[in-house]
């Protein structure tokens, strides 16, 4: 499982229809804000985070992803008890950082959006932690092991969130 880096020119860059691009995010949304409501065990996963890194990956777009990861992360401070812009801030630091590293490397196989998954996860838990705790004064704890294991956990979903948005991206 190699990641290689491709030039300018090598580089595929997608788009998603409109319908895409409004659909797949409020899913992820409303899906993230109800199903650890019947399912503790789902509070482990952040799919919002999970179309963040597909979307800004596929656009290869550092304007797109930051766009991208600050309007869903706004949507998604909106369903929680949180102050709004904790989760925009974060996942606007991710979509700058997936689509920026998506133009380097070669992330269309398995093995790298899994490696990539994990690393982005930690910095979006590291942001999250540093603005929660540090700016807005939130008493928050943190484990290394546990949110180790919840990147794997994410980016183990996350190869298939993936691949389910390989199926409605389109070749720009």
């Amino acid at each position: 499982m190699a990641i290689t880096y491709t030039s300018g020119e090598q580089v595929e860059v997608y788009r998603f229809s409109i319908p895409a691009t409004v659909l797949i995010p409020l899913t992820a949304v409303f899906l993230q804000a109800f199903l650890p409501l019947r399912f503790r065990f789902f509070s482990i996963f952040d799919l919002p985070l999970l179309v963040v890194i597909g979307f800004a990956t596929a656009r290869r777009s550092p304007l797109a992803g930051l766009l991208t990861g600050s309007v869903i992360g706004i949507l998604q401070d909106a369903l929680t008890h949180h102050p709004i812009g904790l989760y925009g801030i974060s996942k606007t630091v991710v979509g700058f950082g997936a689509s920026s590293l998506g133009i380097k490397l070669d992330v269309e196989h398995a093995g790298a959006r899994f490696l990539l998954t994990i690393f982005f996860y930690v910095v979006h838990e590291v942001v999250y932690f540093l603005i929660a705790r540090g700016l807005v004064g939130l008493h928050m704890e943190w484990s290394w092991p546990h949110e180790f294991l919840s990147g794997v956990a994410n980016a183990v979903l996350g190869v298939f969130v993936f691949m389910l948005l390989d199926r409605v991206k389109q070749r720009t």
